[in-house]
Formats: structure tokens, C-alpha cells, sequence
């Protein structure tokens, strides 16, 4: 009895280090990461100023257009102006170590996965950060100039009415549409890598998502109209890409689908050849 036991014990001190081994990996991995952020924290805050131009440099496009002398933005809190500028850094850095931190997370993975689970998984981590350049691009380069133009086609003169109205922006109110809408297209631009996933997984096929079509027009325009500023233009700018991206996660689909099924046939037709050699033997 006193031999089991003491075996026993001997078995959990055994287990525990390998798991000290994988939080100390996970820890170092993550010691890293998060060192790779804060460097990258302070060199965006460093040209916070010339970030802080990139993004508002379509308001100031529009501005230039409709003709509007010296644009400016205003703060009306003491540390509004500086809080901006961390913020804007904060995000620029989460941007630049995103990479980073996925590689380390998929390097700790890594060891307790298959050769072919690897070769798979590689790919989406990749397409991740690409996807989302992607989304933040379309809303930079195409939403906020047609938005920005829309919001701004409600000032009004002294001209055309006794009271005039005129646009005062914020500089945190801005930033924070501007980094709420690029973060929020980046993350729409994920579905065709989640939806992927999970049909490699097996948790999803194509059939499946086919019928849910329909449901995913309605979901895909609610998402847009929770995420974006109540206006068409960018609802609409949303919820077709969403919709796009839908179709082609089905097309990924159906391709792994059919590279699944030639892999099994192929197994079946080594097997069988392989059987029949022995066979003959």
C-alpha cells in the first residue's frame, strides 16, 4: 500500500516538471513579446505627432477641398491632447507587435503539433496581419473621405441661415472614430481565417455556411451599423466586404474540403496497392 502510494507521488512530482518547464518557455516567450510592444510603444509615441497627421490628414483633404481656410482641432481638457497621443501610440504599437506577439505565441505551440497540423496553421498566421492592413487600408484610403465629405455637407453660413453651424473637431473624439473604424474593418477582414479555421477543424463545412447565407447579409449589415458611424455610406462600406469575405471563406472551404478528399483517396489507393503487394508476396 505504502509503495503505491509513494508511487503515486513520485508520478505527480514527475508531472509537474514538464509544466514548469512549458510556464517558464511561456513566460520567456511572453517577457518578449510584451518587451517588443514597449519599444514599440515609445518609438510611436516618438512620431506621435507625424501618426497623429497620417490620420487626420483625410479630414484635413476635405477640408482643403470645400475650400476651408487653416483647419484646425480643438481639446478642451488640459490632458485631452497628451492622452490622444498615448493612445495613438498604444494602438501603433499593439499594430507593430501583433506579429511579434502571434510568431511567439505559435513558437510556444509549435512543439505539440504535427508536422501537418504546422504547415496549416502557418499560413493563417500569416494572412492575419495582412488581412487586417487590409481592412484598415479600405477604411483609410475609401470610407473616410466619402464619410468625412458627408458629415462635413451639414456646416452651414451666416449666409444660408441666422445661426451658423460649424465644425469644431476634437482631437481625442476624432481619434477615437478614426482608430474605433480601422480596428473595426481589420477585424472584419478575420472571417475568412476564422471561418477557415473552423472548417479545418471540421467544426464547419461548406454546405453549412452556404445555407446560412441569408443569415450572414442580415448579420453582416447589423455588425456594420453597431461598428460604424450611423451613417449609409459606411455601413455599407462594411457590410459588403463582410459579405464578400464570407463567399470566399466558403470558396477556402470547399478547397480544403477537396484537398481532404484527395488525400483520403490517395491514402486508400497506397493502402490498397500496398495490400495487394504483400498479398502477392
Amino acid at each position: 500500500m505504502s509503495e503505491n502510494v509513494s508511487k503515486k507521488e513520485d508520478d505527480i512530482e514527475a508531472s509537474k516538471a514538464p509544466l514548469i518547464t512549458h510556464l517558464i518557455e511561456l513566460r520567456d516567450r511572453l517577457k518578449w513579446a510584451v518587451l517588443f510592444f514597449f519599444l514599440s510603444f515609445c518609438i510611436c509615441y516618438y512620431f506621435a505627432n507625424s501618426i497623429y497627421d497620417f490620420l487626420v490628414d483625410p479630414l484635413y483633404q476635405i477640408y482643403i477641398k470645400n475650400g476651408i481656410e487653416n483647419p484646425r482641432m480643438i481639446y478642451t481638457a488640459l490632458t485631452e491632447a497628451f492622452f490622444t497621443y498615448l493612445k495613438v501610440s498604444f494602438y501603433g504599437a499593439l499594430f507593430i507587435s501583433f506579429p511579434i506577439l502571434a510568431m511567439q505565441i505559435y513558437k510556444f505551440a509549435a512543439p505539440g503539433l504535427y508536422k501537418n497540423e504546422k504547415s496549416a496553421f502557418l499560413p493563417f498566421l500569416i494572412a492575419t496581419p495582412l488581412l487586417f492592413a487590409s481592412g484598415a487600408a479600405l477604411v483609410y484610403y475609401f470610407i473616410f473621405p466619402l464619410a468625412w465629405n458627408f458629415f462635413l455637407g451639414f456646416q452651414t453660413s451666416t449666409a444660408e441661415a441666422g445661426m451658423a453651424i460649424e465644425l469644431e473637431a476634437k482631437v481625442n473624439e476624432y481619434l477615437s472614430l478614426v482608430l474605433k473604424l480601422m480596428f473595426a474593418f481589420g477585424l472584419a477582414f478575420q472571417i475568412p481565417v476564422a471561418l477557415t479555421l473552423l472548417a479545418r477543424a471540421g467544426l464547419v463545412n461548406s454546405s453549412q455556411l452556404k445555407k446560412r447565407r441569408k443569415y450572414a447579409i442580415v448579420i453582416a449589415f447589423v455588425v456594420a451599423a453597431i461598428l460604424t458611424p450611423p451613417d449609409l455610406i459606411s455601413q455599407i462600406g462594411l457590410g459588403i466586404p463582410i459579405i464578400v469575405l464570407f463567399e470566399i471563406s466558403i470558396l477556402l472551404a470547399v478547397f480544403f474540403e477537396n484537398k481532404k478528399v484527395k488525400t483520403k483517396n490517395k491514402s486508400k489507393a497506397k493502402k490498397k496497392l500496398f495490400g495487394e503487394t504483400d498479398f502477392n508476396e
